[in-house]
């Protein structure tokens, strides 16, 4: 993906994968509960630039909620063979066959995790504001 960092972000996260060492940072502008721009700064093996390019191509427009969802949706396929995420992230379910190999779950998660987390934190400045 290329999506710059964000020198104004509202929120920033960064996420680190011990077991591959993969590293991804998100940075997000919100307007509202929708994220209006993101930064990524994906370090990070195939699976990893997989995962953080549909954040890329999607992210931005989608409601906090929108990415959480499909967060959770992403670690439930993996983790618990739940179906693939649908609607605005759909091409996640691409990543289906890694639900195989438990030690690339961490590195898949990466993105989504650190962008939950940009989000997480945004929100948090904004409520002390």
């Amino acid at each position: 993906p290329d999506l710059p960092r964000l020198a104004d972000a509202d929120g920033s996260a960064r996420k680190v994968s011990r077991v591959c060492g993969s590293v991804v940072t998100v940075d997000v502008k919100l307007a509202g509960d929708r994220v209006a721009a993101i930064g990524l700064d994906a370090e990070a093996c195939a699976l990893g630039q997989a995962s953080a390019a549909i954040l890329a191509a999607n992210g931005v427009g989608a409601t906090v909620q929108e990415i959480a969802a499909a967060r959770d949706g992403l670690q439930a396929m993996l983790k618990a063979g739940a179906a693939p995420p649908t609607g605005r992230f759909w091409e996640l379910r691409h990543l289906e066959g890694v639900r195989d190999y438990p030690p690339r779950h961490a590195s898949t998660l990466l993105a989504f995790e650190a962008a939950v987390a940009a989000i997480e934190a945004a929100q948090a400045k904004a409520r002390q504001a």
